[in-house]
């Protein structure tokens, strides 16, 4: 009552009864005649007919589970149907929905993208919380136990965009990627609640679409680019490395197998504040991600792929499900090194519950 007598008052009720009588009867092919709309959502809508934009295929996670039989994303099977015959487009790929691989799944550039998957953990616990970070640099070792809790709150922010499209001709796309690891100290009132570490990673990527079968998966991605991985602070708590990092992405029936080979980019012995960081966090990792009645289980195993003293892993096991509308609840486990940059050669095992607002896929 109150919006109708407001409208009543500035005597614009009539014009917008107006204007969506008009946004119906527009020819929505003349571009010139949705600046006559007054009301924001029809106006954008009007834009979106008129130049094309509603047509674009719409990637989405997929809803129907996939049979044995049709593995295969093929070119064929990922065509999106015209309106004219009055059936719904196929659905895409998992690696597709993300990346965009397909042709007819290519949204252009600057569209902002979900990566790795978004969360708010509210506590996020250890038995053995890292109180002494050290590295073999006697100039990022700290001496004097930092006094933090045990439990704390993590979140996680993944985001990407494709800025160029067909980087040779119609193959390979460039892509940059943001990921924000943040830890608070949300119940150490004694410290006031500091953020014991955050972790910045942006990347560039650049991504080839292929087309080939080993043992019943489907290589559907290929990709390379350079990565870069710091916690922002001074020292002697300052961590970072650069990686050139490859991507080779396998799928089937609800299944999706990512597996990350890196080469750390060498730096100067002075300036390294973490030499031994590839013994540790690793030089490749294996994600799986399967998706099941709803919610959807990760796998991340990483190893460092040496021997004896230098051999060292971990391991990250996570679970997402519904819970109300688009919210779902989130679960993670971790072991081994490495859960944040500054534990890089820290080993503790990390439990989290919280929500999930975007997944893998």
């Amino acid at each position: 009552m109150k919006q109708w007598f407001s409208c009543l008052l500035v005597g614009t009720c009539a014009s917008l009864a107006h204007a969506a009588t008009y946004a119906q009867n527009v020819n929505p092919m003349d571009i010139r005649a949705c600046t006559a709309i007054e009301s924001d959502s029809q106006r954008l809508a009007c834009y979106d007919k008129a130049t094309g934009r509603n047509e674009l295929p719409v990637a989405q996670k997929r809803t129907e589970p996939v049979t044995a039989s049709s593995n295969v994303f093929s070119h064929e099977q990922s065509v999106a149907r015209g309106p004219d015959n009055g059936t719904s487009p196929a659905p895409l790929s998992l690696l597709d929905s993300r990346w965009e691989l397909s042709p007819e799944s290519k949204l252009g550039t600057f569209n902002l993208r979900g990566y790795k998957p978004i969360y708010v953990l509210p506590v996020f616990a250890t038995s053995n919380q890292n109180n002494l970070p050290y590295s073999p640099n006697p100039v990022n070792a700290v001496h004097t136990p930092l006094g933090m809790q045990d439990v704390e709150g993590k979140f996680q922010l993944s985001l990407k965009t494709k800025i160029w499209q067909g980087v040779f001709g119609d193959v390979g796309d460039l892509w940059v990627g943001y990921t924000q690891d943040s830890y608070w100290q949300v119940y150490n009132s004694k410290l006031s609640r500091p953020f014991r570490e955050t972790d910045y990673e942006p990347e560039a990527m650049l991504v080839f679409n292929t087309h080939y079968q080993v043992f019943g998966w489907n290589g559907r991605l290929l990709s390379i680019g350079v990565d870069h991985q710091s916690n922002g602070q001074s020292d002697p708590l300052s961590r970072s490395w650069n990686r050139v990092m490859a991507q080779i992405g396998f799928e089937r029936a609800n299944w999706t197998i990512m597996f990350r080979p890196w080469w750390r980019i060498p730096e100067q012995a002075a300036d390294d504040n973490n030499p031994d960081i590839t013994h540790y966090i690793g030089r490749a990792d294996v994600q799986i991600i399967h998706e099941w009645n709803g919610q959807e289980f990760g796998l991340l195993l990483r190893d460092s792929l040496r021997g004896g003293s230098q051999q060292h892993g971990a391991g990250r096991l996570t679970w997402s499900f519904p819970l109300v509308g688009n919210l779902r609840g989130y679960m993670e486990l971790f072991k081994g090194y490495g859960e944040s940059i500054i534990d890089y050669n820290h080993n503790a095992t990390y439990l989290g519950v919280g929500i999930s607002l975007l997944d893998w896929y």
